[in-house]
């Protein structure tokens, strides 16, 4: 049985409390629900996967090169025909002939991809499971849909071992489905079918598990919303305080795919020595699986202290802006942005053959001795610090940052210090994500964090920004 090494979660920092949406729309919203995290308007499923599996390979020890596998999970991947594993991988450093797989259509993909991670025969895989669905503003599940990602790191000798799975399918149409063209997942709001199909899938996965599930200390159930998994817990053999124990529906909303893996990340994370796994699909099936072990080495980052009006959350997920205005912003072509991807991925810079000066990018004679020879690549540990900070204001951004500026406002850019391997630095532009403009100060410590730059010919651009080291 291949074991669980170590686990990573990230979530955004924005919040948007349940209180906000029943004053807006004059009625609560799903129930058990107190508040559900927003993306900041440059996340999405792949920057936040990004955060997650970072997180996992620091808790674990483990270097992203020595990957044999990587899978990616996601009902919001950024396009809806586009491997996204290809640019995982490029940003966290994987080689490029490690295994690969995407799971997607469905919030069963999280449990589906730690399921092909953990059957394969040798070799240590990252799994990251990361979502932000969106619904219409006036349905359950455009109230509830929140955002966060999970990563966990599989393969032999680990703390913890996936002992058994059990899976179970039935034909229910219309539970949930987002249809061709869109971005919003919908609902008939036939409540006894949906509870019905959500209710049959599950408890049938779990009856195909040989333990007990009352052995169980906590378990990770898929949370639509805050109320349903107590409504099954009767039928898939445990009590309401195993839910409790590592829910995060009530602080992060729905995660769609990431649900279950965040859910798994927080028990394994507090020591729960046997931890139920039951994920559920629409159209509809579950997944069930049972982990033992003692407590896993992890990187949780799913804490959020940004709280947002009902408006400003509408602006951050896009649903009252604009587009970006037609022409004008500078163009780059894709070819010409793939060459610097080494840098706006990995932080990769040149190191000068005949003096050892950083050079970032390296491209170019070198800026101390002239030196024209070759660069050796040199991978920046990815921390700096702040020597320049200004704040570009509304209506001062470049047309590529205009759709970016209308969804969170008025943002800074950073000349930051960027710290070589070796103690040396080299300086580079960097704008800044993660905190309140104007909060950041010269001398400040910086991380570097993968974000979405900007979107042009329909292909997105990410790359890194700066991220005081304490919101980490």
């Amino acid at each position: 049985m291949s074991s669980i090494r170590a686990v990573g979660a990230y979530a955004p920092r924005y919040r948007l409390s349940a209180d906000e949406v029943a004053e807006a729309w004059g009625t609560g919203g799903p129930g058990g629900i107190e508040r559900v995290a927003v993306p900041g308007a440059d996340e999405d499923a792949l920057t936040m996967a990004v955060a997650a599996a970072r997180r996992a390979l620091s808790a674990g020890d483990a270097d992203s090169a020595a990957l044999d596998a990587l899978a990616f999970a996601s009902t919001t991947p950024p396009e809806a025909e586009e491997d996204p594993t290809a640019r995982l991988g490029s940003m966290l450093g994987v080689e490029s002939d490690a295994a690969r797989a995407a799971f997607t259509a469905s919030t069963r993909a999280g449990t589906r991809a730690l399921r092909w991670a953990a059957e394969r025969e040798a070799g240590v895989a990252l799994v990251a499971a990361s979502d932000c669905p969106r619904g219409h503003p006036a349905d359950d599940e455009g109230r509830a849909a929140g955002a966060g990602a999970a990563a966990l790191l599989v393969g032999p000798d680990g703390p913890a071992t996936v002992e058994e799975w059990g899976e179970y399918a039935a034909a229910y149409p219309g539970t949930r489905f987002r249809e061709q063209g869109t971005d919003r997942v919908e609902g008939l709001g036939i409540t006894a079918y949906d509870r019905q199909a959500f209710r049959e899938t599950l408890s049938g996965a779990v009856e195909e598990l040989n333990a007990d599930p009352d052995d169980a200390t906590a378990a990770a159930v898929q949370a639509p919303d805050g109320a349903l998994p107590y409504r099954v817990a009767k039928d898939i053999g445990v009590d309401a305080e195993r839910i409790a124990a590592c829910e995060t529906v009530s602080e992060l909303g729905d995660t769609g795919a990431a649900s279950v893996p965040l859910s798994l990340a927080v028990a394994l994370s507090d020591g729960h020595e046997r931890v139920l796994g039951v994920s559920h699909g629409a159209g509809a099936g579950a997944d069930a699986l049972l982990v033992t072990g003692d407590e896993v080495p992890a990187d949780l980052a799913i804490d959020g202290g940004a709280e947002r009006s009902y408006a400003e959350a509408l602006r951050l997920r896009g649903e009252i802006t604009g587009g970006p205005p037609d022409g004008g912003g500078a163009y780059v072509s894709v070819p010409t942005w793939r060459r610097s991807l080494p840098q706006r991925h990995r932080l990769v810079a040149g190191r000068c053959r005949a003096c050892g000066t950083l050079a970032f990018p390296p491209a170019g004679a070198c800026a101390e001795c002239g030196d024209r020879g070759d660069f050796e690549d040199v991978r920046l540990p990815g921390t700096g610090t702040v020597e320049a900070v200004t704040t570009i204001s509304q209506g001062g951004a470049p047309p590529e940052f205009a759709e970016q500026q209308q969804r969170a406002g008025e943002y800074d850019v950073a000349v930051v210090a960027l710290d070589g391997p070796d103690g040396g630095q080299v300086s580079a532009p960097l704008q800044v994500t993660g905190v309140d403009p104007g909060t950041l100060d010269v001398g400040d410590r910086v991380r570097a964090a993968i974000r979405r730059i900007y979107t042009q010919e329909g292909v997105t651009r990410y790359g890194a920004k700066a991220r005081p080291l304490d919101a980490e």
